[in-house]
């Protein structure tokens, strides 16, 4: 893969063999941000899971201390009063049942989270199809099919991510943005890591995180030690 001048000179800044320490690594990929927009910093873990099998599955949520720094709009599935709750919360889109056909057919997919009372799970379970490839569909776990909408709409707007196991049985997950101070991104690396080590499967043999590395949207990846974790 063809890369471009600023990515080939960023990726000379950063030593391929050597293990970083997280608050080295957290400077090294601001560095390493050198586009012209203000770039989002992820991580990504490859584990020594086997997503095949369900009890080796990961699947959460964390709220990071400092939030993603990018707007999250919110659709929640509610009817009733808790419509009205989801409302006054500050989710960007309330409905029930009139939005299926929407999502459906026009395919309207405004929104980052979808957010569903336990009683609506029956209407949404038919946007399957749509919702479910694009990691959209509320999940327990992730604390997004709830009767507390306050709460999840509140968690989510604060810098709520979520977090899951892909076909390559690694974990990747945003926390923040290039212009974030290293003092943020490492407060917020710190949270993800502490979350993941708490989900670790119960069933796991061996090592459960093989290795770490951060990297901004358009930059090299910068690699840390994961001995500690």
């Amino acid at each position: 893969m063809k890369h471009g001048k600023k990515y080939v000179e960023a990726a000379k800044a950063v030593d391929r063999t050597k293990l970083y320490e997280p608050n080295e690594a957290v400077a090294a990929v601001k560095k390493a941000a050198v586009a012209k927009f203000d770039e989002t910093i992820e991580v990504h873990i490859r584990t020594g899971c086997d997503g095949r099998h369900a009890e080796q599955q990961i699947r959460g949520a964390v709220v990071l201390p400092h939030g993603t720094g990018r707007t999250v709009r919110v659709l929640v599935f509610a009817k009733g009063a808790k419509l009205d709750e989801a409302q006054a919360a500050g989710a960007d889109h309330v409905g029930g049942e009139e939005l299926i056909p929407k999502i459906q057919n026009d395919g309207w997919l405004d929104f980052d989270v979808v957010v569903a009372t336990p009683d609506m799970m029956g209407v949404v379970g038919r946007l399957g199809k749509v919702l479910g490839p694009k990691g959209l569909m509320p999940n327990p776990k992730a604390g997004t099919v709830t009767m507390d909408v306050t709460k999840a709409i509140q968690d989510i707007k604060a810098g709520k991510v979520e977090y899951r196991l892909d076909k390559a049985n690694i974990v990747h997950v945003p926390i923040g943005k290039a212009s974030f101070s290293e003092e943020q991104l490492l407060e917020n690396f710190n949270a993800l890591l502490s979350a993941i080590q708490k989900a670790k499967p119960s069933a796991l043999k061996g090592q459960y995180l093989k290795s770490i590395s951060l990297a901004p949207t358009m930059g090299p990846g910068v690699r840390v030690n994961n001995a500690k974790y």
